[in-house]
């Protein structure tokens, strides 16, 4: 398996060029690839804080936001989860999910949180402990699911 290399910083702690990075992996993901015009960037970036891992090349092949409570929802919250497409189907994401889980806890403590996933991943964060709480519905035209994990 890669080596991935597992950082998280809050919006005020990034650097430019990560920022950047962050972005364009984010924009790559669900702008282009999901054919998606939306605003990618928005106002809770800067609340937020963001996980990111490196492949041995120092390239960002992976992301995911933690919103604190009251951000998006009276929980914590994950969002903008996104993996490089070249990286895809090694276990990766996985592993963003437990990095993820494992910086909420120190933060936070043992909390719920509460997510908005893409209905074609409901498996995937099933597996990671979510549940879905309520109907689908669309977001930017794509089917999501409001999900919690508690």
């Amino acid at each position: 398996m890669e080596k991935i290399t597992w950082e998280t910083k809050h919006f005020k702690d990034l650097t430019a060029n990560e920022y950047f990075e962050l972005l364009y992996l984010r924009t790559e993901i669900f702008v282009v690839e999901q054919d998606c015009p939306y605003q990618e960037v928005d106002e809770k970036d800067r609340l937020s804080y963001h996980l990111f891992g490196r492949n041995e090349n120092g390239t960002i092949i992976a992301v995911s936001r933690v919103l604190p409570k009251g951000v998006s929802y009276d929980e914590i919250s994950i969002g903008r989860v996104a993996i490089k497409k070249e990286a895809r189907g090694k276990g990766i994401a996985d592993q963003m999910m437990i990095e993820t889980f494992k910086f909420i806890e120190n933060q936070y403590g043992k909390e719920a949180i509460r997510i908005s996933a893409q209905e074609y991943l409901l498996n995937y964060y099933g597996k990671h402990g979510f549940k879905q709480v309520g109907a689908m519905y669309l977001e930017d035209d794509i089917p999501h699911i409001e999900m919690l994990c508690d």
